[in-house]
This record gives C-alpha cells, sequence and structure tokens, in this order.
C-alpha cells in the first residue's frame, strides 16, 4: 500500500480493474449467490446532447445516477444504469453551418469527446447498450412506428400555420423568434401555411390525464404541470350559423362560459380563417390587417402579451338563440390552431374581449350577476366577472334570466342540442404533436409525394430510409430538397416518377423511447423485445426540471402508443422521477467600450482576498484590470463560468469531483461550486488514505469483533458508527447525497478520535468500523474505497466492495448502557447524571439528588417534588435553594 494517496494511480488501478472484469454490463434475470434470482432495478438519466464538452454540472447528474446504481446493487438489487446520445437536432446544423461541415462529422467528433471526458469519472454504465439517435439501427424505428400510428389514424397530415424565415427558408420554433424576427437571419418572421404530420396525442389525453394519478413516485410540481399541459376543461362547443353565396355554413367555437352567450356581441377569426381569407378579397383595409398578422410568431405565449388589434369585416354571424346578427372580426390574438380558430365575443364578461371592444367601441352586454357586487358598468373591468366559481346568474339573457351557473348552461346546452347547433363537450388545452420540421438533420419522414398518387408511406420493407451524412446546410433551406440521390424515387404505388418527403421529423420523437432501446439494443427484427418487458418499467429517472412537461408527456404518449400496438405491456414508462437542481458558479464579466459584454473563464480572472480570505475584487490575469462579478449563476458556456472535470480531476482526482458536488447541497436543489470546497473534500479522502496507511498492519491483520466484550467506548464508538449507517441507508433512500457523505466524515472524526488501547478488540473494531465506512462511501467515492477494501483484505469476507452487502445497522450497537439526563433545580441547569436506560423513577431521582452538583446547590433545603421527563430530564423542586 502506498504511504501517499495519489488519486491519478488509484483510480487508473480500479478503473483497470473494472475493465478488465466487465463489471457493468447488465444481464437479464441475474442470480445471486443462493441462485435466488435478484430484483431489477433499472436507473436512468435523461439522454445528453453530445455538444462536446461536459462541465461539473454534468459530473452532478451523473453522479447521482451512479450513487443510486451502487447502492442498489449493494442492496441485492441488478442494477442497469446505460448512456446514450440524442443526437439529431439544429444545434448540430447551427455548428454545421459556423464550421462548414456535415453535421454528422461535428456530432461524432463530440460523442468521442465526451465519452472520452466521461471516462475518468468511474461511472457505472453499461457501454454494450449504448445508443445512438442519429444512426439508421435506431432512427428505423421512428420510421417504422410512425408507419404503424399513420394505419390507426394516430399520425395524418394536415396544413399547420408556422413561423417561417423567408431568407433562411425554413421553420423556427417559437422561441426563434426573437421580437418578430428571425434568431439566426433577422428577417422579418411570417405567419406560413405549410402541410406536416401530426400525431394524435389528443387520442390520449383523457387516459395521460387520469393516469398521473399513478405517478405517486413523481414530485408533486411535475404531476401539476403535466396537469396543467393537458389542460381538460368542460363546457360546449356550439355554431353561429351563417349563410355566404347562397351556402349555409357554421362557425364554430368552444366555450366553458355558456351562461354568458346572450352577452355575446362579436366574433373574431384568426388571420387565416376562411371567412377572414374571404372578406380580404373584397376589403383592402382587411386583407392589409391579414397581410399584417401573417408577420410575427404564432406562439400562444406571444399572443398573450402582444397588443390586440382586429379589424371588423363586412360579414355577420347570427346568433345560435336569438338568430340577431353578430358582427364578424379579425383579430391578431387568435390562434388558428385553438379549435377552429374563431371565439365568442363577450366583453361584459371576459377581460381580453372588454379590452377589445372598448378599443374599438364594441357593445358591452351584461348578462350575468352577481349579488352584492358593485352595479354593472361598462367603465372598467371587475375581477369577479371572470370567475365562475362565484356562481353567477343569468340576466338580460330572457327564458335564462334568474338560472345560477350550471343551471343556466345546462338549459343552454340542451336548446342549442335542440336546435342541431352544439352541445356539452370535454376539451384539451394540449394539441396534437406536429413532428414535421423543415431541417436536415433528424429522423426522415418515412413518406414519398407522389404527382399521381399524392402522399404514399414507404413500404416497411424499404425502411429505413437512410439520411445521407455528408450534407452541409449553407442557411438557405433543408439541402435534402437540393440532393436528387436522395430526393428523386419511384412511387412505391403507381411506380412512377416521386419525391421523398424531405421534412424530417422533431427530435422529442428521438427521446420519446431511447430508454426502451437501452433494453434491446441490438434486436433487428422489433423496436423492443422481451427484455424490455424485463427492466421497464423504469425504476428510477433522473432529469431537469426544464423536461418536466414535453419530453415526459410525449414519453408517456408514445408508452401507451407502443402499448396498443402490443409492443409493450406497461401503462406508464417511469416509476418515480428525480428533478436535479442546478450546479453554479460565480460569473465574472467587463462591459466593453462598445457595449458588448466579455465573460471571463475562471482560469482568466484572479480572485483578490483581504487578510482574513474574504474576497474583494478580481482582475482579468490578461491585463491585470478589474472585472466585475455577476454573481453566482448557473454553469452556461455563454457566461463562461463553466468548471471543467479535467481540471478538477487533474487536480485532485475522480473521486474528489464526485464527492463534493454531491456534498455541495441537496441534489434537488441548486448549489454553487466552490474550489475551497473541492479542497476540503479532498483534504477528507487524504486523510481517510493516511489513516488507513498508518493501521494497515494491525487492519490486516485483525480478527472479527465480538460485541459481547466491548468495552464502554468499544460500545460508544459502534453506537455512534451505526448511527450514522442508519443516517446514510435513509438519506440514501431519499437522495439526498449530501447528508451521506456528511455521515461518512462523522464516521471518520469517530473512528480517528477512538483511544486505540492497542488490544486486540480494538483492532478488531477498528476494521469492522472501516468495512462501514468503506462501505457507506463507496457509492459516492467508489475508486479510493475499492482500492483501501482490496488493500486490507475485506473481499475474502465479503466479497468486491461494489457487490458487498450494504451494512445492516445492529439493533444492539445503537442500544446505549447509559443515558444522560439533564438535572434542574426549580428550572434552571445545576448538573448532569447518566442512568440505565430502563431506570426506574426511584432510582433516576435517588441519583439525581446525589449528585455532586446536585447536593452542593441544594444544601440542607427540603424538596417539595421531583419532576422527571423521561429519557430528557429531571426537575427538582425546592424552596429558596442556598446560592
Amino acid at each position: 500500500m502506498r504511504e501517499t494517496y495519489s488519486p491519478e494511480l488509484v483510480e487508473a488501478e480500479v478503473q483497470a480493474k473494472w475493465k478488465a472484469q466487465d463489471v457493468y454490463r447488465a444481464v437479464e434475470h441475474a442470480l445471486d449467490a443462493s441462485g435466488h434470482e435478484k430484483p431489477k432495478y433499472y436507473v436512468c438519466s435523461m439522454l445528453p446532447y453530445p455538444s462536446g464538452k461536459l462541465h461539473m454540472g454534468h459530473v452532478r447528474n451523473y453522479t447521482l445516477n451512479d450513487v443510486l446504481y451502487r447502492y442498489r446493487r449493494m442492496c441485492g438489487d441488478n442494477v442497469m444504469t446505460p448512456m446514450g446520445w440524442d443526437s439529431f437536432g439544429l444545434p448540430a446544423e447551427n455548428a454545421a453551418l459556423a464550421k462548414k461541415v456535415p453535421p454528422a462529422q461535428w456530432t461524432y467528433a463530440n460523442i468521442a469527446d465526451m465519452k472520452s471526458q466521461m471516462a475518468p469519472l468511474g461511472l457505472a454504465f453499461d457501454w454494450s447498450r449504448e445508443v445512438t439517435t442519429c444512426k439508421p439501427e435506431y432512427y428505423r424505428w421512428n420510421q417504422w412506428i410512425f408507419l404503424q400510428m399513420l394505419k390507426r389514424g394516430i399520425a395524418y397530415r394536415k396544413t399547420q400555420v408556422v413561423n417561417w424565415d423567408p431568407v433562411d427558408q425554413t421553420v423556427l420554433a417559437n422561441e426563434q423568434v426573437i421580437d418578430g424576427r428571425g434568431w439566426r437571419s433577422g428577417a422579418v418572421v411570417e405567419r406560413k401555411e405549410i402541410p406536416g404530420y401530426y400525431l394524435g396525442i389528443t387520442q390520449y389525453a383523457q387516459e395521460l390525464l387520469d393516469d398521473i394519478d399513478k405517478l405517486d413516485g413523481w414530485p408533486d410540481q411535475v404531476r401539476a404541470m403535466q396537469r396543467h399541459w393537458i389542460g381538460r376543461s368542460e363546457g360546449v362547443d356550439f355554431a353561429f350559423p351563417y349563410t355566404l353565396e347562397g351556402e349555409e355554413h357554421q362557425l364554430r367555437v368552444y366555450t366553458t362560459r355558456a351562461d354568458t352567450i346572450m352577452g355575446v356581441t362579436f366574433v373574431a377569426v384568426a388571420a387565416e380563417h376562411p371567412l377572414a381569407k374571404y372578406a380580404a378579397k373584397s376589403d383592402p383595409a382587411v386583407a392589409a390587417f391579414v397581410a399584417e398578422c401573417a408577420k410575427g410568431s404564432v406562439s400562444e405565449a406571444d399572443m398573450a402579451t402582444k397588443e390586440k388589434k382586429g379589424i371588423k369585416t363586412n360579414l355577420t354571424v347570427r346568433h345560435p338563440i336569438t338568430g340577431a346578427d353578430v358582427p364578424v372580426w379579425v383579430g391578431n390574438y387568435v390562434l388558428m390552431t385553438y379549435g377552429e380558430g374563431a371565439v365568442m365575443g363577450v366583453p361584459a364578461h371576459d377581460e381580453r374581449d372588454f379590452s377589445f371592444a372598448k378599443r374599438y367601441g364594441i357593445e358591452i352586454r351584461q348578462a350575468v350577476n352577481l349579488d352584492g357586487v358593485p352595479e354593472f358598468t361598462t367603465d372598467h373591468w371587475q375581477e369577479w366577472y371572470g370567475d365562475k366559481t362565484l356562481n353567477p346568474y343569468c340576466v338580460n339573457s330572457g327564458k335564462y334570466d334568474g338560472l345560477h351557473f350550471h343551471e343556466a348552461i345546462d338549459a343552454i346546452a340542451a336548446d342549442l342540442k335542440a336546435k342541431g347547433l352544439g352541445e356539452k363537450h370535454v376539451q384539451f388545452r394540449l394539441r396534437d404533436w406536429s413532428i414535421s420540421r423543415q431541417r436536415y438533420w433528424g429522423t426522415p419522414i418515412p413518406m414519398i409525394n407522389c404527382p399521381k398518387c399524392g402522399a404514399v408511406p414507404v413500404p416497411e420493407e424499404d425502411l429505413p430510409v437512410v439520411l445521407p451524412e455528408n450534407e452541409i446546410p449553407d442557411g438557405s433551406g433543408n439541402p435534402l430538397a437540393k440532393d436528387p440521390a436522395f430526393l428523386n424515387v419511384t412511387c412505391p404505388k403507381c411506380g412512377g416518377p416521386a419525391q421523398r418527403e424531405t421534412d424530417t421529423m422533431d427530435t422529442f420523437v428521438d427521446s420519446s423511447w431511447y430508454f426502451m432501446r437501452y433494453c434491446s439494443p441490438d434486436c433487428d427484427t422489433a423496436m423492443v423485445d422481451s427484455r424490455n418487458d424485463y427492466w421497464n418499467p423504469m425504476d428510477q429517472y433522473i432529469g431537469g426540471i426544464e423536461h418536466a412537461v414535453l419530453h415526459l408527456l410525449y414519453a408517456r404518449f408514445w408508452t401507451k402508443v407502443m402499448r396498443d400496438l402490443g409492443l409493450v405491456k406497461f401503462d406508464e414508462p417511469f416509476k418515480r422521477l428525480f428533478t436535479q437542481g442546478m450546479l453554479c458558479a460565480e460569473a465574472f464579466y467587463r462591459e466593453l467600450p462598445d457595449g458588448h459584454i466579455r465573460w471571463y473563464y475562471p482560469d482568466e480572472i484572479e480572485v483578490k482576498t483581504d487578510e482574513k480570505g474574504r474576497p474583494t475584487g478580481a482582475i482579468s490575469k490578461e491585463d491585470g484590470q478589474p472585472v466585475k462579478s455577476a454573481g453566482i449563476q448557473k454553469m452556461s458556456k455563454s457566461k463562461c463560468n463553466v468548471v471543467e472535470p479535467r481540471d478538477i480531476i487533474k487536480k485532485y482526482g475522480a473521486d474528489t469531483a464526485r464527492t463534493f458536488v454531491m456534498f455541495a447541497g441537496p441534489p434537488d436543489q441548486s448549489a454553487a461550486w466552490s474550489n475551497a470546497g473541492a479542497e476540503g473534500t479532498f483534504r477528507f479522502l487524504r486523510r481517510l488514505w493516511s489513516w488507513t496507511y498508518s493501521k494497515r498492519d494491525e487492519l490486516a491483520s485483525a480478527g472479527a469483533f465480538d460485541p459481547k466484550t466491548a468495552t464502554s467506548d468499544q460500545k460508544s464508538l459502534r453506537r455512534s458508527l451505526y448511527q450514522n449507517v442508519a443516517q446514510a441507508t435513509a438519506d440514501l433512500d431519499r437522495m439526498q447525497y449530501n447528508t451521506v457523505v456528511s455521515a461518512a466524515m462523522k464516521m471518520m472524526n469517530e473512528i480517528d478520535s477512538f483511544k486505540d488501547d492497542g488490544s486486540a478488540g480494538s483492532a478488531a473494531l477498528l476494521r469492522e468500523s472501516l468495512s462501514l465506512l468503506l462501505r457507506v462511501l463507496y457509492p459516492l467515492a467508489p475508486h479510493i474505497t475499492t482500492s483501501l477494501w482490496d488493500e486490507l483484505g475485506y473481499v475474502k469476507e465479503l466479497g468486491e466492495i461494489i457487490d458487498s452487502p450494504w451494512p445492516k445497522v445492529d439493533p444492539e450497537a445503537l442500544a446505549a448502557d447509559e443515558i444522560q439526563l439533564v438535572v434542574q433545580v426549580n428550572g434552571k441547569l445545576r448538573g448532569r447524571i447518566m442512568v440505565a436506560p430502563d431506570a426506574s423513577r426511584e432510582e433516576i431521582e435517588k441519583t439525581a439528588l446525589a449528585d455532586a452538583d446536585v447536593s452542593r446547590f441544594l444544601g440542607d433545603t427540603p424538596v417539595k417534588k421531583v419532576i422527571i421527563v423521561p429519557k430528557r430530564l429531571v426537575n427538582i423542586v425546592a424552596p429558596a435553594p442556598k446560592a
């Protein structure tokens, strides 16, 4: 055993051992030493994007996963934790534009680089199950299941209104539209109607909502976010009839406030609605307004905050109850993707409609009232109008006058149904999933567009439709549309010339089922096989709160579709979900003369401190001039406040990096990186090594400890150690790893302060104690603990530490021979006594009164009463004790 702790040597040796033994390869139906099948445990971190660089924030995320893997394995489970790459997507195309290289080249280089950065951390990934979503052997199954959904009507094609960048010739996501312009080109964004493919997630909306109640292993916050996103509401779907060029039509709307129907004074349609287009043909003002609306994004968030504008058309529809004419307006706040792109305007009882009506002088007509509120006025909006929980009643509503909320809705819905114009309806905020992306770097949609046959599915035997990997985007649109080798094909239906679909799938498709492919990565005859039924549903999923809605919702939907296709036997993919907090670090910057901001990497600045070591400022090493602190910020490349694991591992070792990022704070909360904290963790590990080295001979030769012969000091040590084992066990079960590190540090302190009398009993106890400490610390610092475990020969007794049994708390060790009680006289502390845990009241009272400190204070004063609080204190009541 080396005298000095060398993380570099220790970690290299231990990792070589792990590699030689292939210790992390997971197999199904593994048996324990007795021949019984182990319970399976599947733990997985969310699929990372191969950006190229790891920082300590990534280390924190993957160490969370790794600690749980090692702990559950020690508990006797058959554990699997795989790793892969979410490798399609826009960042690769952006990088390709900047570097003028194919996205494939950039992506594969980043994967190799990130794997090399992960390797020194000793993470327990089963790399034999690695999944890379941009490889044909993976995305062929995206294409295959798309075709199955198409057959069943879950996948379909329709025209969609999108954000269109006229310069880059591509669709932009809502977050890529900044102040109405494309984020990269700066061009004014246009709304454009183009055909695209959708997945009918709304067909599963009610089940997705109901099954949230089954997710009791998920954070309440995430479950609430899912419920809100699905957004179930009960209302009335009805129509405003109208006549156009001699033909009867219906303008359909949906409302949860049918009780206000008699207060409708206008209807508003989206700029893309057929009525808006019709009105624009004969009215230049409407045409101009429709053209103006075509500029800008189509996100609900933007619509909610933008200024509400509209224009009146020369069209009217008929009120479904009264038959009165209702004017049709075009509103910039109405989304074509919401229902059928139309809303009823009730300005007296809707805040947005009220503002719109006030702006354009539209009638404001009261339709509901509430006792005890101010008299109705059109001067200002009153909050209660929009609150249906107050149970308002109808006024100015003819036959419905006096009916309260639910009664009014029932009556109005019944009348609308009798007229054939409407009925009660459940609606969801959730919209069907648009998967078409006018991008190159993604899964090709397996469709062929034939001028004779229309859109024709690619035959299953021709899958995968392989994406060419040598294209280099130039910013002028999808390069697939310019590649004859990819584009031009023969129609599988008529045999005539046709073209492939050049849209690719949304990358959320890739991440919706990768965790299942981990279970059967080499299966080439199906998406998944029976191994998936063994491992799934997943026991513990770990990832960021930013994925609480879309990724998790899509994965749940995808699982239910696979179930209905007979591919899986479970309803929900993840039993438990843990959302980790961010790792943060101080960021430094300088304002430049041209108004830009330059951010500095940690190694580019020098922090100045006072005589007590407190920071007083910072300077740039480059020029010695001051830089400003932006405070503690989330680690990000944009702010240059990333701490790279390579640097930390080189200086302190992987075990220090792993242990400190767990010690920095509760894993579900944000925590700040600290170089001083890392240094302190390194000192702790070095101290463990040094102490073990100093005791190596007696530890190696010591026998088993016999608790029956234990002295008082030995019992005290064992009690303290097992108390910390109990704490660590509870904290590991609830994934609060920062306090597990605390428990290990306390154990080290107790062991180090134990007075070794040189006896065989003491040596045996220290050997047992170190065994406990190493196993508690192992999930966090697996290299140093494995090395010390091997050096001291624990393998012969308990096997390799990776599969050694998690220490069970010895109840006898926790039992104390004596307990301490506080002794008070008239409520003031006067002494402390030691008694047996089961001492009688008489024995406690006698011991308290005999205590020298208490006796000295009482003197000859008679005792009136003795109050005993079991296992806590004794209070002696006596008149006027002597000083």
